[in-house]
């Protein structure tokens, strides 16, 4: 039969032979109808079979079809343009590349931007400056190779500008955003965008500048919203000796970041607080020096965009912009000119630096404080006043000024550190000011002093260059403000006593109205809370800490009654209670017998009362009636950390990463007390009963009753009476009585690791063969089984690098001396891998093997050492 029926070139079947039905015809059939039949199923057969093997060919093309397709759905080749209509779209389906118009016009343009907002979010443009007036644009390879846009007559109106192009080569949209033109032949790139950035630098994108030639890469604004051709604005690196980055309008600086000490730019003081990101800035042998940036946690996705009207600005995944500069005046570049500082809270904004005038005074009382300031005449320098024969015995000195964004361009002088950079300074008649900054170096400036900002936190101290005569005058001023202080001291202890004489009568005629309710019988009306408390009142914001009477907190407790006591400490009991309103509130009543007295009660009132963090427990209010005192707080229904952490059943129910949030919340808790709050705090009683849980295991510190204010200068302070909980305790402050930040910064470290451990610091103490935690913790490090420190019911192996990471952390807070410990800051820094690289630790405190005899012979001839169920522990500094 395969020599009677042939494919037809359709797909069909045809008969090769006519005759053949009248040869088969006589020897099986003996009449026409059957001959008939035979032809009428024949033909079935043939149609049933056309209609197969179309479908065969039509799956087996479909499948050819879909292959070459998906391989090219991110790719552009010389068989495979897009035109104005299509698009394609990066493998991961972050970025997309096709033909838009900008708002409020129809020119036609080639971009690549965000594929997940709804908006056109533009990160790059081609023809920027050679828009098409059309839609009847195409993208292709060219014949030699080279990535072009074409017009309708099919002129070119762009082109990657391939000097060496290759005939077989293709343009592929990667997910970081870049277009990459590369060979075929052999997979060499031969141009991508990310080395012709538009105004947007994405991550993995680098910013470069050449000493040498001064070739850049730099970000180039749009003119308008509505225009992205190439706009007056650029921002890239300034090649000098100390990388900045700056933003020009045309060929003048209009804002730059601040000298990179490594880390971070320091005149931009809000990068300490962005935990994401983090920018790169290398140079290699040829002179090139770069920036890029890269975010620790991809949920985070950011963008950095240079706007059409100058701003530098950062964006969110959510196309929202989280952060810009220049955001104030004072951020413009040269505001207040040579020799001129800027405040954005002073009035006016711009001030002459001591010992100088402003050069064109009418100009400066007019708001125009361009033209900057000048040395006064009368107060010349040394150098200058040995050429006019004047004195020559007396030396220039310098003024401080703290906390600012130091001038533009620094000289550095890497070998100059302290005193030595002071006195190169000092010895050089054209150096006008100077600065030392860790991880910078020696600083210093000649010739006038242009862009000096003040900040309220972060920057750098600036040491101005001034005349001895200036600072004469200055001691003279001190003294007309010393009288005038006095004079204005008067005044005010004046009115302070009249105010005191006011506010007594009208806490008397409150005393009349009193009524206090107890639970045994009826109180004393004059033991009030105004009493009690007496001239505390006066440090504390009644408007915010209400004052509760007794009769409401017993009915709230149910008469402090036994089922609502959610536990006991040294200080006395503590209650859950109801309010009418249905807040739920806990309440801390001090016990009679409690060591914590009224000063530690108001301490606690004080001060935190005048704090507010996520990570701090809210004071609603205080009670001091009678002999009672008490402290309401918003109510914790996961009590206490160490009620989560040593009971063996609530334990499993949390994991790394829970616990991983707690330590990071304690962690911005510390930072807030040492560095962000109004007053500068130390905690000296951090440990896990006193940090607690809410509904969702966010940690909360609590219980300030031993904290201590710090002034605005000081570091350390020493004490005679050394209260807190052993086990917490750093040696210095055990032992010495001094205390620091450093003091807290340990205590976070043993709580750190008790929480990686499961096991509290004190639990080693009944063992007189066996060592604290912080001593099995380093016995672990030394001998590279510090695994085995790891609590198996939050272990991981997932995890198992950044648990490890976080008790490396936890042994640099626990170092012996305090200055081998971290800040805080730095701590936090660590936590989120801010800083990649950690320093090797030292030998922790209390690590020697302790015998039980020793402890208790020591127990009895100290009278203070509590174990972890004792709030409060006296012990005397030697």
């Amino acid at each position: 039969m395969a020599d009677l029926i042939v494919v037809s070139a359709v797909g069909g079947f045809d008969f090769a032979d006519s005759s053949w039905s009248e040869d088969i015809t006589p020897s099986i059939f003996t009449n026409k109808s059957h001959s008939t039949e035979l032809l009428d199923l024949i033909a079935m057969v043939q149609a049933s079979l056309t209609t197969l093997f179309r479908i065969f060919v039509l799956i087996f093309y479909c499948s050819c079809c879909t292959d070459e397709f998906c391989s090219a759905i991110d790719t552009i080749t010389s068989t495979q343009p897009i035109s104005d209509t299509e698009t394609i779209i990066s493998d991961g389906e972050t970025y997309k590349l096709g033909f838009f118009s900008p708002v409020n016009s129809t020119k036609r343009y080639v971009g690549i931007w965000y594929n997940e907002i709804s908006v056109t979010a533009v990160v790059w443009v081609a023809n920027r400056d050679k828009p098409l007036n059309d839609s009847s644009g195409i993208v292709t390879i060219s014949k030699d190779g080279d990535l072009v846009v074409l017009d309708g007559q099919k002129q070119i109106v762009w082109s990657s500008g391939v000097a060496h192009s290759s005939v077989s080569s293709s343009a592929q949209l990667s997910d970081s955003g870049n277009l990459v033109l590369r060979d075929d032949s052999n997979g060499n790139i031969m141009w991508e965008s990310f080395e012709h950035p538009s105004d947007f630098l994405l991550q993995g994108m680098k910013l470069s500048t050449n000493r040498f030639t001064d070739k850049k890469t730099q970000l180039t604004s749009w003119k308008s919203p509505s225009d992205p051709s190439s706009g007056r604005f650029t921002l890239g690196i300034n090649p000098l000796n100390i990388p900045e980055i700056y933003i020009w309008n045309g060929s003048h600086p209009y804002w730059r970041s601040g000298p990179w000490n490594g880390q971070i730019f320091i005149g931009l003081p809000q990068m300490i607080s962005v935990y994401y990101r983090r920018y790169d800035i290398a140079e290699d042998k040829e002179g090139n020096m770069y920036i890029s940036f890269t975010y620790l946690k991809e949920s985070h996705l950011s963008y950095i965009a240079l706007s059409y009207d100058g701003n530098l600005m950062t964006k969110n995944k959510s196309w929202e912009n989280v952060w810009s500069a220049p955001d104030i005046e004072c951020e413009v570049y040269g505001k207040c000119g040579p020799f001129g500082s800027c405040n954005e809270h002073g009035s006016p904004i711009c001030t002459c630096l001591q010992g100088f005038v402003p050069k064109h005074i009418e100009e400066w009382s007019r708001g125009n404080w361009t033209s900057g300031c000048v040395r006064r005449i009368q107060r010349q320098l040394q150098c200058e006043r040995k050429n006019s024969g004047g004195e020559k015995d007396k030396e220039d000195s310098f003024i401080k000024l703290m906390m600012v964004k130091v001038p533009a361009f620094a000289e550095l002088l890497p070998f100059a550190a302290g005193d030595k950079c002071r006195s190169q300074c000092l010895n050089d008649c054209s150096c006008t000011a100077y600065s030392y900054y860790s991880g910078i170096g020696c600083m210093q400036w000649s010739g006038d002093l242009i862009d000096i900002q003040e900040f309220s936190y972060g920057g750098a101290d600036l040491y101005i260059r001034v005349a001895y005569s200036e600072l004469e005058k200055k001691r003279i001023t001190k003294l007309d403000i010393t009288v005038a202080v006095l004079i204005g001291s008067l005044i005010i202890a004046i009115c302070i006593y009249l105010s005191w004489m006011w506010m007594t009568r009208l806490r008397g005629r409150k005393k009349k109205r009193a009524k206090l309710l107890f639970k045994r019988g009826v109180g004393n009306p004059d033991c009030s809370n105004e009493r009690m408390l007496g001239d505390n009142l006066d440090q504390i914001e009644l408007e915010k800490l209400p004052l509760f009477s007794f009769e409401k907190l017993a009915i709230a407790t149910d008469n402090f009654d036994v089922a609502n006591k959610l536990g006991q400490g040294g200080f006395g009991p503590v209650y859950k209670g109801k309010l009418p309103s249905g807040q739920e509130i806990a309440v801390k009543r001090l016990s009679r017998a409690s060591r914590q007295g009224l000063e530690e009660f108001m301490n606690e009132v004080v001060v935190i009362s005048q704090l507010q963090h996520r990570n701090l427990v809210r004071l609603l209010g205080c009670c001091v009636e009678g002999e009672e005192k008490m402290l309401i707080y918003e109510y914790m229904p996961n009590k206490s950390l160490d009620a989560f952490l040593f009971d063996p059943i609530k334990r499993r129910l949390v994991d790394w990463r829970k616990c991983a949030i707690i330590i990071e919340g304690i962690g911005r808790g510390l930072l807030y007390l040492h560095r962000d709050s109004r007053l500068r705090i130390v905690h000296r009683d951090l440990k896990t009963s006193n940090v607690l849980l809410d509904e969702n295991l966010n940690a909360k510190i609590s219980d300030f009753g031993l904290a201590k204010i710090f002034g605005g200068n000081q570091e350390q302070a020493n004490t005679r009476r050394v209260v807190g909980t052993y086990g917490y305790m750093a040696p210095e402050y055990a032992m010495q009585g001094r205390f620091s930040e450093k003091s807290d910064v340990f205590s976070f470290g043993v709580l750190l690791l008790e929480i990686v451990s499961g096991r509290k610091n004190t639990s080693f103490f009944h063992d007189e063969h066996s060592l604290t935690l912080l001593g099995f913790a380093w016995k672990l490090w030394n001998e590279d089984r510090i695994v085995m420190l790891i609590d198996p019911t939050i272990f991981d192996p997932c995890f198992q690098v950044e648990i490890l990471r976080y008790i490396h952390i936890g042994l640099l807070c626990v170092q012996d001396f305090p200055t081998d410990r971290p800040t805080m800051s730095t701590v936090n820094l660590m936590l989120s891998r801010e800083i990649a690289n950690l320093p090797t630790p030292k030998q922790p405190a209390f690590t020697e093997i302790c015998n039980l005899s020793n402890i208790r012979s020591s127990q009895r001839s100290q009278r203070g050492c509590s174990t972890n169920n004792v709030t409060i522990t006296t012990m005397y500094g030697r």
